[in-house]
This record gives C-alpha cells, structure tokens and sequence, in this order.
C-alpha cells in the first residue's frame, strides 16, 4: 500500500534567492533536529550547463508514541528517551538558465518500516518573462540579483511517496521459497494476521503522513528565515545567523567540521553499508 501526499506555495523571492536559500537552509531555527550535513558531490553538466548536488544530512527526531505502540524500540533503534536518528539523501538539479530547480529526498535508513521519498519542483512562473519586459519568452533570462527579491515569486510543488513493506520480506521468503511434493504445505495465514500486517503498514503510512505535513510547514518557516537573512544582510547576514543557530543548539556540524574533513559520510554513503559502514569508515579516520 502506497500514500502520497501533495502540497504547492510560492515564496515572494527571487529564483536565485530561494535556490541559494536552498543550500543554506542548514542549521535555521526550525532546524534543530538535523545534526550535520555534508556535500557528497557537486559538479556542473557541461553539456545542460545544469548544477548537480548529491548531499547527505543526520537528522534526529522524536519518535510518535503511535509508532512506538506499534513497533518495539529495537526494530526502530530508539534510544531511552524515544529518540532516532536516520540518514536522509538528497538529490538536486539546478537549471538557472531555464529557471528552474528539482531536488528529492529519501531516508536510508528503516526502509522496510516506512520508505519516505520527497520530490520539490521550484520554479520561475512560466510568465514572469511577459512581466519583465522579456520579448521572446524562450529567450535566455535576463541578468536578476537576490538583492531584489520582491520584483519576483517561486512557484514550489511537493510531492511526498509513502510506501511501508513492513511484514513483506517474510512473505515473499515463503512465497519464492522451493517445496517438494512430500513437504508439508506452509501454514496459512489467518484472516487476522493478514489484518494485522495491512493494517499497521496503512496507520504507519498515516503517521506518516501527518508527520511529514507538519515538517514541510517548519521547514517553510526555516527557509523564510534565510531569505528574510539574505534580503537584510546579503551571504554575511546569512552566515552570521548560520553561526548563532549552531551555536546556540549545539549539535550541527555542517561546515568545517571534522565531518567534511574527514570524509566519513562520503565513504558511508558510498559503501552503502550503514551502521557498520560507518564503523569501518571511522576506523579509518582514526588510523590516519
């Protein structure tokens, strides 16, 4: 079972100054659950001239008491204050000539209890060319600054995929399992096991769901907050409200940190060996 979830604003700024704002949303005060970020890779098309980013954030959060009646703690890795923490890779393509920006999002961590993929589409309107005074609307834009951010408004659809197997790996195990015409035949499921299963995907889906619905509206916020920094005080507003965040939560370690330096989330994510990746990758840093 599969639910999705859609929702579409506009931010009263500029393309250039929320795509920017995109990038340096992290740490904001709306953002006190993510504990570091980290650029895996950065490179420009030269063929599309399009900016490709692949990043990779830790973020903490409060696990819902709904969940926690559904599942024990050891399956989900809270801690003793009903705490988790997961990996979340994102993905994004900057098209500045074309005005536009497509980024997605994904947990890499407890897959099989709840897969959240979220795809964002930011965009110039299509017909903000006639109101420039553009002549020809498939003519490259003209040169725009984030110094003036009210001449112009991004157009942001989200659309957020749920999808939870949990139960399902023990199913197919029996279903693609070979059996010889002297074995026992497997025993069937009751009508309430099969309840069961369905039912805790679909109310881990809404939880979901109604998680996410109020992440989206904070990270909003957050994101308000840095372009409302980069209207009043340009990069150095930004990067001074960048440094009182984090100093005053105490946990982000996006730049200069030995996270970047290191090179540990690099080498985990490209592993893809999760936990344990990590602990070899940190070994490694250790022997150097």
């Amino acid at each position: 079972m599969v639910k999705f979830y859609e929702n579409s604003f506009s931010y009263d700024y500029s393309f250039p100054a929320v795509t920017l704002a995109y990038f340096l949303r992290y740490p904001n005060p709306y953002s006190t659950h993510v504990l570091s970020t980290d650029v895996i890779d950065r490179h420009i098309d030269p063929k599309t001239q399009r900016l490709h980013t692949v990043r990779l954030h830790l973020k903490r959060s409060k696990l819902p008491s709904a969940v926690l009646k559904l599942l024990p703690k050891s399956i989900l890795g809270a801690t003793s204050n009903d705490s988790s923490q997961a990996y979340i890779l994102e993905r994004s393509v900057v098209d500045v000539n074309e005005g536009w920006m497509e980024t997605e999002s994904q947990n890499l961590e407890w897959t099989g209890v709840l897969s959240v993929v979220e795809r964002q589409v930011y965009q110039r309107p299509l017909g903000l060319a006639a109101m420039t005074g553009d002549d020809n609307i498939n003519s490259p834009p003209s040169p725009r600054t984030w110094d003036f951010p009210q001449d112009e408004r991004t157009d942001v659809t989200t659309t957020v995929t749920f999808h939870s197997r949990l139960g399902q790996s023990r199913f197919l195990h029996h279903r693609h399992k070979p059996t010889s015409p002297d074995s026992d035949p497997l025993p069937r499921k009751s009508l309430f096991q099969s309840w069961s299963t369905s039912s805790i995907q679909r109310s881990i889906e809404i939880i979901g769901v109604r998680r996410t619905r109020d992440q989206l509206s904070k990270s909003k916020e957050g994101m308000k907050i840095v372009l409302e920094r980069l209207r009043e005080g340009g990069l150095v507003g930004v990067l001074e409200g960048m440094r009182r965040d984090r100093e005053g939560s105490g946990a982000f370690a996006g730049s200069g940190g030995h996270v970047r330096n290191g090179g540990t989330w690099k080498r985990v994510w490209k592993d893809g060996r999760g936990e344990q990746g990590q602990q070899h990758a940190a070994a490694d840093d250790h022997q150097d």
